[in-house]
C-alpha cells in the first residue's frame, strides 16, 4: 500500500525537458522580478540591460559586461537599474542557446555588410563554437579560441548582427518587463484587499 501511494507522488516522475526549463525560466527570470522591491522602471531597466548584454558576443562573460555597465552608469551618469536582473537576464544566451544566437547574429551582419556570398553554414559554425567551449584543450586555451572566433575571424559581422537585435531585445525586455511589474502588483495589491476583506467579515462575525 505504501509503494502504491508512493507511485502516486509527483516526485516519483521524473520532469522532461520543457518542464525543468520551464522552472529554470521561472526561477532564474520570473520570481527575481516579483520579489524585487524597486519601483517598476527601475526592476524594467535592470531587464533591459540583461537583455543587451546577453546579445553582445563578448568573450569575457555577459555578466560582467552586465556589471561593468552598472558600476559605469551608477558612477558617471546617476542612472541606475536593478543589478540582480540585469545579471539574471544575461542568462538568456548560454551554453545551449549562444551558438544559435551567434550565428543568427552573424548572418545579420553579414547582411548588412553586404557580403552575401559568405554566409557559414550553420553546422561548421556550431562545430567551432563546439570545439571552442569542449574544454578538452584546456581552459586558457578553450577561451583564448573562443575570443579569437569573436573578435578577430567573425567579430566584425557578428558585432554590427547583434546590436540591432540588442536594440529590439532590450526595448521589448523594458516594455515587457515594465508591464509584467505593474501587473503582479496590482494583481498582489487585490489579493491582499480580498485577504483584508475576508478576515474583517470573519471578525465581524465573531463578534457577532
Amino acid at each position: 500500500m505504501i509503494r502504491r501511494e508512493l507511485k502516486r507522488l509527483p516526485f516519483r516522475r521524473p520532469a522532461g525537458f520543457w518542464r525543468r526549463l520551464e522552472r529554470l525560466v521561472r526561477f532564474r527570470l520570473v520570481v527575481p522580478i516579483m520579489r524585487s522591491r524597486h519601483s517598476p522602471e527601475h526592476t524594467a531597466r535592470g531587464v533591459m540591460v540583461g537583455l543587451i548584454c546577453a546579445c553582445l558576443p563578448s568573450p569575457v562573460g555577459q555578466m560582467a559586461i552586465a556589471l561593468a555597465v552598472w558600476v559605469v552608469a551608477r558612477r558617471l551618469f546617476n542612472w541606475d537599474f536593478s543589478l540582480i536582473q540585469g545579471i539574471a537576464w544575461t542568462w538568456t544566451t548560454n551554453v545551449f542557446t549562444a551558438a544559435p544566437c551567434y550565428y543568427v547574429f552573424f548572418l545579420t551582419g553579414q547582411i548588412l555588410l553586404g557580403r552575401w556570398d559568405d554566409l557559414t553554414g550553420y553546422d561548421s559554425f556550431v562545430q567551432v563554437f563546439t570545439t571552442a567551449l569542449s574544454g578538452e584543450t584546456g581552459f586558457i586555451d578553450s577561451i583564448l579560441t573562443l575570443g579569437k572566433v569573436l573578435v578577430l575571424d567573425w567579430g566584425l559581422a557578428m558585432w554590427i548582427g547583434a546590436l540591432p537585435w540588442a536594440a529590439l531585445f532590450g526595448w521589448l525586455g523594458y516594455r515587457l518587463g515594465f508591464k509584467f511589474v505593474i501587473a503582479y502588483h496590482a494583481a498582489r495589491a487585490r489579493r491582499m484587499a480580498r485577504r483584508a476583506a475576508h478576515e474583517a467579515a470573519r471578525a465581524a462575525r465573531a463578534q457577532a
